[in-house]
């Protein structure tokens, strides 16, 4: 009877710890150039294992609350994700108007875009003292705009295993800077997506010149923003099967990016 008391109360102690255990949020902010970004440090504190991070940019409607739960739920016990803030802290489009007038200085200055993603990396390195992060084990990931803007980070040159673009935009204001790409690239877009799948002859040709281990995944009767479970226009629509897919393709992109192997 005496073991089977302690037995219950080392059960009973036990259950506080687990319920406790949660999707963390921290917020991250920095400033560059005067300006002042706020992200999102999102993973899961039932574990202190360190774990692989990732710089995450949202599409173009930037860090909101669909954001957060897509980190979420990509995160889960397999990453720390860093939410990432491209735009300021004071730019929070709630309108496809307000979007497009967020991205379009950008997209005009693809240099600025590569250093506010240089800045969101170096902090989510400096991450490591806050959450369970192995820094050994980086990549990024981006959606929409989000994946152009990870594309650009690859270009860069950034110090990373892996990065994945999805439904994002394949263009580029210098094909040259593939040259510095040291990351594993993948680019997943849909078939029937009007404004990406126009460029995808110029991004392979790209790759193709640069030392890039890279693949370009086009999945059938997918449009834009196939990963995006509240878009439902038709030229910008959530599909599972393909969303499913793309997410399968990651997380095996991510896995052998970090091991190694192929």
């Amino acid at each position: 009877m005496r073991t089977i008391r302690w037995y219950c109360l080392a059960l009973l102690l036990a259950l506080p710890f687990a319920a406790t255990a949660a999707m963390v949020h921290k917020p991250v902010t920095w400033t560059q150039d005067g300006q002042t970004f706020r992200s999102v440090l999102v993973y899961d504190d039932a574990s202190n294992a360190p774990r692989p991070g990732l710089v995450m940019v949202p599409n173009w409607y930037g860090v909101n609350a669909a954001a957060v739960k897509k980190a979420e739920q990509i995160a889960g016990k397999d990453y720390v994700i860093l939410l990432t803030d491209v735009y300021g802290e004071k730019t929070r489009p709630t309108t496809d108007s307000q979007a497009q007038a967020a991205v379009k200085p950008l997209y005009a200055d693809r240099a600025l875009l590569r250093s506010r993603m240089t800045q969101a990396l170096a902090q989510l390195r400096g991450a490591a003292g806050q959450a369970p992060l192995d820094v050994s084990h980086l990549a990024a990931i981006g959606f929409c705009f989000g994946g152009s803007a990870v594309l650009d980070l690859a270009r860069s040159g950034a110090d990373l295993a892996a990065v994945v673009s999805f439904h994002g935009g394949l263009t580029t204001d210098d094909p040259t800077l593939a040259s510095h790409i040291k990351a594993r690239v993948l680019a997943i877009n849909g078939a029937d997506d009007k404004g990406t799948m126009p460029d995808a002859g110029k991004f392979m040709d790209e790759m193709r010149a640069s030392p890039a281990d890279w693949q370009f995944v086009v999945l059938g009767h997918a449009v834009h923003c196939f990963t995006e479970v509240d878009e439902h226009a038709p030229g910008c629509r959530y599909d599972q099967r393909a969303a499913t897919r793309s997410y399968r393709l990651m997380h095996d992109w991510l896995r052998t990016a970090f091991a190694g192997t192929y």
